[in-house]
């Protein structure tokens, strides 16, 4: 019987670049059995894509609420993704 994969879109908002944030990410992600990508973007914020099972997926958006030691995350948006079947977690 095949896993049903979940996904997200997470847009994370506050100081969250120049803090290791997309590497802790990824070993997040990896620790977890999350796949998808980090990425900074220009306007400050980090991005990411994550798949895995509900509840893997959800771990990993209480992750993104809070990020890595030095961040500060004011706020994070959620929103529904379909599931690209992405193998591994990319730091972009």
């Amino acid at each position: 019987m095949a896993v049903e994969r979940y996904a997200r879109d997470v847009v994370v908002h506050g100081r969250v670049q120049g803090v290791f944030f997309r590497a802790t990410c990824q070993q997040e992600a990896i620790a977890r059995g999350v796949t998808g990508w980090v990425s900074n973007e220009y306007d400050g914020t980090v991005r990411a894509h994550v798949e895995g099972t509900t509840a893997s997926v959800a771990a990993m958006v209480r992750w993104l609420s809070t990020g890595p030691r030095r961040a500060i995350v004011e706020r994070i948006e959620v929103t529904e993704a379909t599931p690209t079947g992405a193998a591994g977690f990319e730091v972009r």
